[in-house]
């Protein structure tokens, strides 16, 4: 009876042994799965991450370029309607020192096939004179 009992502890021992390291086995493959689902989880937050990183530079970049060419737009309108201005009033002084101070002479050839100018612009002491030759285009 006795060697009975003590076999039924040894084999109740061995099966709690047994199950122990089934538990432990299944414990270990639990936290390699874990440990391989949490780097594969860390990788995809990573991707994930740097996407919406690449799009925000990308979004940051579109807004900074449309900035900068609508400042050069209006920087460049500004300046064409200053040089208008300028050249109106470079205009109405050129007009305004020839109707006080200058005056004009000149004459003209006219041949069959071309015209030939000379002016003289007289402001003040300043004498300007042009000489040019304009060919008439001949028809065969």
């Amino acid at each position: 009876r006795e060697t009975q009992q003590k076999t039924i502890k040894i084999q109740a021992w061995w099966r709690s042994t047994l199950v122990r390291r089934t538990l432990l086995h299944a414990a270990l493959r639990a936290c390699i799965i874990q440990y391989w689902w949490r780097q594969r989880l860390e990788r995809l937050l990573e991707k994930k991450r740097l996407s919406v990183l690449k799009n925000y530079t990308r979004e940051k970049w579109a807004v900074i370029k449309l900035q900068s060419w609508v400042r050069m737009w209006h920087t460049r309108l500004c300046y064409c309607r200053l040089l208008q201005a300028a050249r109106i009033i470079q205009v109405y002084w050129r007009w305004h020192n020839c109707q006080t101070h200058g005056f004009f002479r000149g004459r003209y050839d006219l041949t069959a096939s071309q015209l030939g100018l000379e002016l003289d612009i007289f402001l003040g002491s300043h004498i300007c004179r042009i000489t040019d030759c304009i060919p008439f285009p001949i028809k065969n």
